[in-house]
């Protein structure tokens, strides 16, 4: 009662949010995933101008990218399991705050080795973003909104891959190289704002309505009873379905590393410039994005005309595996449209099958272990980056360990079938190393018929380039 006889009622607190907070943490992962590919992305748009002031070799660019690759591959699981086990708060949070501060000091780089170093440390801390994004999709949505869920965090991969050509050449070409690896990170510093005032486990949100609330809660009568210890390495690995995600994430990723470090590099060796041709990197980047939300509306859309969560993933599976395989007939082209159109359909049917990959943690174990075999299958798509580096090579240049033979046939099992045998018989196999030398361009094909003579091959002539084991 108040003094004047009025009666008082206590209204509930304001909330900010009535049935969409969600949505906006969904928001919030799609940002941090575009700040980590503006991140990741600034070397690789940089590379052509780089090796010039550094006098890199594409061998030494190459050594840049795997210190990288080979911190982010491991970082997946350590950073996985890290994120099971502090939170998905505060594991974000150092990991962001991480690779930000090494992407702002980047610059004090003065060469290879450094660059090396620099690179190494920012894939261990870019690496917790897909195991703690899966994590947070896992906490915060229903099975069956989780892949397009999924696929709106996704697509800042491809999103920033599309932006990072403007704004990092936008910066390059006013203020020089360094302030173009600053920017960037001063992005995800100042996203740790944001994250830190909306991100609260739905339990416990500050914000969210109570219907929204009860409707994510309802989604895990399954597991609420569960104990929440994580398992060990030996007793994970021994569960089928952790060798699933990882496999699904092995055989697919190579494609879509292959576009994001090499696509700029590749469009200069078939002799396009590379500010004429920036409309054909961006493209395939659009293209895994409109991937993404197929594949996550694809499966939604199946899940409500009553398939099983099991059969609705697997139909998006089997089209998007069919559809990666065109990036094999690129090799074949030297029309800027027709490559253009080949990497983005690849990268479409890719980004379609990735949105379900990234979705299977959280179908197949409770929350307390989707970091965990998230990242377990992060670690296992980057081991076979460097099976392809190891395999695609020789085709190109035998004898070398450069990463040009990368160029020629991507990292599509189809074409490492291919290359065991084209490496290993002592005739070429329906000259495919010659197709794709002639693809790469005179510097390459140069160097290929020098380094056969090294190995004490003949080279008969131009119109054959077959090469046998020749006798002086």
């Amino acid at each position: 009662m108040t003094a004047g006889g009025s009666t008082v009622t206590d209204a509930p607190a304001p909330r900010r949010f009535t049935h969409s907070l969600r949505w906006a943490i969904g928001g919030l992962l799609f940002t941090s995933t575009v700040i980590n590919y503006l991140d990741r992305q600034t070397l690789s748009i940089l590379a052509p101008f780089l090796k010039v002031d550094f006098h890199w070799t594409n061998t030494d660019y190459a050594a840049i990218v795997i210190a990288f690759r080979i911190a982010y591959s491991l970082g997946q699981t350590v950073c996985g399991r890290l994120i099971d086990r502090v939170g998905t708060r505060r594991g974000i949070t150092m990991t962001v705050a991480a690779y930000s501060m090494v992407s702002m000091l980047t610059p004090l780089a003065r060469g290879m080795y450094s660059f090396a170093f620099f690179r190494f440390l920012l894939g261990a801390g870019e690496s917790a973003n897909w195991p703690a994004a899966t994590k947070a999709v896992s906490e915060w949505f229903p099975k069956s909104e989780r892949g397009l869920a999924t696929a709106l965090f996704d697509s800042g991969s491809s999103i920033g891959g599309a932006l990072a050509p403007f704004l990092v050449l936008g910066i390059y070409t006013r203020w020089g190289w360094r302030p173009a690896f600053i920017v960037p990170g001063m992005l995800g510093i100042l996203w740790l704002i944001l994250w830190r005032w909306l991100y609260h486990p739905p339990e416990t949100h500050p914000f969210i309505s109570e219907q929204e609330r009860s409707m994510i809660l309802a989604d895990r009568p399954s597991i609420a009873s569960q104990p929440k210890t994580p398992l060990r390495w030996r007793e994970l690995l021994g569960i089928p379905q952790t060798w699933g995600v990882i496999v699904a994430r092995t055989f697919t990723d190579p494609v879509w590393f292959f576009t994001t470090d090499w696509f700029p590099i590749y469009l200069i060796a078939k002799g396009f410039d590379l500010k004429g041709s920036l409309i054909a990197v961006w493209v395939p980047f659009i293209a895994a994005d409109l991937g993404n939300f197929a594949g996550g509306a694809a499966s939604g859309y199946l899940i409500k005309r009553g398939w099983t969560i099991g059969n609705a993933r697997k139909g998006v599976v089997v089209v998007g595996g069919f559809g990666m395989t065109l990036l094999i007939p690129a090799i074949f082209s030297a029309n800027l449209y027709v490559i253009t159109a080949l990497f983005a359909l690849s990268t479409f049917f890719y980004a379609s099958f990735s949105t379900i990959a990234h979705v299977l943690p959280t179908d197949l174990f409770p929350n307390h272990l989707v970091a965990s075999v998230s990242g377990l299958g992060g670690t296992g798509s980057h081991a076979d980056f460097f099976g392809a580096q190891r395999i695609t090579c020789p085709v190109v240049l035998p004898g070398a360990s450069r990463p040009l033979g990368r160029f020629a046939l991507g990292s599509e099992r189809v074409g490492r079938a291919v290359a065991v045998v084209g490496v290993t018989a002592r005739d070429e196999l329906f000259g495919l190393r010659a197709i794709a030398i002639e693809a790469l361009g005179t510097p390459v094909r140069e160097l290929a018929v020098d380094l056969d003579r090294q190995r004490g091959y003949r080279v008969r002539d131009e119109t054959d380039r077959r090469v046998h084991r020749g006798q002086s």
